[in-house]
C-alpha cells in the first residue's frame, strides 16, 4: 500500500515534516523561501522536492506537479503560516496588535488558496495560540469564512476542528503551546488525541510523567563547532540564577519565595515582571524545557544549566527533531529554523491520528520521535553569588503595571493622541 502523500507549505527547517514522515506520510513537495531552511531540507532529505520560492510566486499546479499528484488526489496539505501578527509577545507589549491588518497575515490567504486549488483530502494548519485569543480571534474567523467559501465553490465539506496543544502533554520535553486547525474534505470531524503525559502531581496521575530536559540532553554533547558562550551585559549574572529560574529570582518577590523554599535568595536587582519571561531563563534538568525561541536576544533563554547557549543538536533534541537532520547555516540561522519548528513528535502524533481518523490507515509501531528516558537525573547545579558589578542596582524596583500599561504602550498611546 502506497504512503499517503502531502505538500508542505512554509516548511522552514522541516520540524513538522519529519514528524509526518515518521507517521508514514510521503512528502511530495516543500515550499519554503528561506535559503538556510532549504539547505537543511535538501541536506537532510535529498529525495524531497524543495521549491525555494515565496508561496505567492508558486502556482498550486506547480506544487502538485512536483509532488507527483493532481488536484483532488492529494492526501494532505500541512503548514504553519508565519505567525508574527498574532504572536503573544506583541500583545504583551502593546495590549493589542495589527493582526489581520498586518500584511504578513496574508499568508493565511495563501494557505487557503492552495487548499482550494489542490482540494486535498485533509489539511493541517499550525499557528500561535494568539490566532484564537478570546475576543481577538479574527484570524480564526477569517479561516472559517475562507473555508466556507471554498466549500461553496468546490462542493467540498471541510469541517474545522481546532485546539491549542501543549507539546509536553504528548511526550515532547518542552512546554510549547500552539494552535492546530485540522479539517477533512468529506466532512468527517477530527477528534484531537487526548494528552498522554502530565506532571503527576495528583490530578493527572494516570498519565505518563513529562519527558524532561535531561531525558533530551543527557547523551547529546554540544557541537564543538559553535561558540555557545553567553554574551552581553548580563552574561556574568546568569550563574547566580538557579536551575529552573529566571530574572525573577533577583526581585523582591523572588527573594521571598526563595526564603520560603529554604534557598539562599538573590538580590533585588529588577522589578517584578519588568522583562519578558525568557530574560535570564535557565533550564532545569528535572522538568521539560520552556519554549525554544527562534530569535532570542543576548539575554533571552532558555539557557543551559552550564550557563551557556544551547547547541543546534541540543535544540533539536528539545524539539524532538530526528538526529539524522543536518541543520545548515550558522548558530543564528540554526536557532531560527529550530525555534520556528513544530516539535516533530507532536507532528508524528497528529499525523497518526489523521491517518487513522480521516484516511483510514492506522499506525501501530512505537512512536519514532519519542525521547528515551534517562535512568536517573543529576541534582541541580550550584548557583553563585551575584557579581559585585551588579550590586549597584540593588534596591526598590516597581513591578510592571499590567498588560498594555508599560512605558512603551503608554508612549504609543500619547503619540497616537497627538
Amino acid at each position: 500500500m502506497s504512503k499517503p502523500r502531502l505538500i508542505s507549505l512554509f516548511s522552514g527547517g522541516g520540524g513538522l515534516d519529519y514528524g509526518f514522515e515518521a507517521a508514514g506520510f510521503a512528502t511530495g513537495a516543500c515550499v519554503e523561501m528561506d535559503a538556510d531552511s532549504c539547505r537543511t531540507l535538501r541536506a537532510s532529505r535529498p529525495r524531497w522536492e524543495v521549491i525555494e520560492r515565496s508561496i505567492f510566486d508558486v502556482p498550486t499546479e506547480e506544487m502538485l506537479e512536483r509532488a507527483g499528484t493532481r488536484a483532488g488526489e492529494l492526501d494532505l496539505v500541512i503548514g504553519g503560516p508565519p505567525c508574527q501578527p498574532f504572536s503573544k509577545s506583541g500583545y504583551w507589549v502593546r495590549g493589542d496588535s495589527a493582526r489581520l491588518d498586518d500584511p504578513r497575515a496574508s499568508t493565511l490567504d495563501a494557505f487557503l488558496r492552495v487548499v482550494e486549488e489542490a482540494r486535498p483530502r485533509a489539511f493541517l494548519l499550525e499557528n500561535v495560540q494568539g490566532l484564537a485569543f478570546k475576543n481577538k480571534d479574527e484570524g480564526l474567523e477569517h479561516l472559517r469564512r475562507g473555508i466556507a467559501e471554498i466549500n461553496a465553490r468546490t462542493k467540498s465539506n471541510y469541517q474545522l476542528s481546532y485546539r491549542v496543544l501543549d507539546a509536553a502533554a504528548y511526550g515532547v520535553p518542552q512546554h510549547r503551546e500552539r494552535l492546530f486547525v485540522i479539517a477533512q474534505r468529506d466532512g468527517d470531524v477530527f477528534a484531537f488525541p487526548q494528552p498522554t503525559h502530565g506532571d503527576n502531581s495528583g490530578l493527572f496521575d494516570e498519565l505518563a510523567p513529562y519527558h524532561t530536559t535531561w531525558d533530551a540532553l543527557h547523551n547529546a554533547p554540544p557541537d564543538a563547532e559553535y561558540d555557545l558562550a553567553m554574551r552581553g551585559r548580563f552574561a556574568d549574572l546568569l550563574p547566580s540564577i538557579p536551575e529552573g529560574q529566571n530574572y525573577l529570582w533577583h526581585t523582591d518577590r523572588g527573594i521571598e519565595r526563595a526564603k520560603l523554599a529554604n534557598m539562599k535568595p538573590g538580590k533585588a536587582l529588577f522589578g517584578w515582571r519588568r522583562h519578558y519571561w525568557t530574560f535570564l531563563l535557565k533550564l532545569a534538568k528535572s522538568r521539560p524545557s520552556w519554549t525554544v525561541q527562534a530569535q532570542p536576544g543576548p539575554a533571552a533563554g532558555p539557557f543551559h544549566w552550564d550557563n551557556r547557549r544551547l547547541s543546534p543538536r541540543e535544540l533539536c533534541r528539545i524539539q524532538t527533531i530526528p538526529d539524522n537532520v543536518s541543520v545548515q547555516g550558522g548558530l543564528g540561522a540554526a536557532q531560527r529554523q529550530i525555534g520556528n519548528a513544530v516539535p516533530s513528535l507532536l507532528g508524528e502524533v497528529l499525523g497518526r491520528e489523521i491517518r487513522s481518523q480521516l484516511l483510514g490507515s492506522r499506525a501501530r509501531a512505537p512512536l519514532k520521535c519519542l525521547p528515551t528516558r534517562s535512568s536517573s537525573t543529576p541534582p541541580p547545579e550550584p548557583y553563585e553569588k551575584v557579581p559585585r558589578a551588579f550590586l549597584g542596582q540593588e534596591g526598590i524596583h516597581t513591578a510592571h503595571p499590567g498588560t498594555g500599561l508599560g512605558r512603551g504602550a503608554v508612549a504609543r498611546e500619547v503619540q497616537l493622541s497627538l
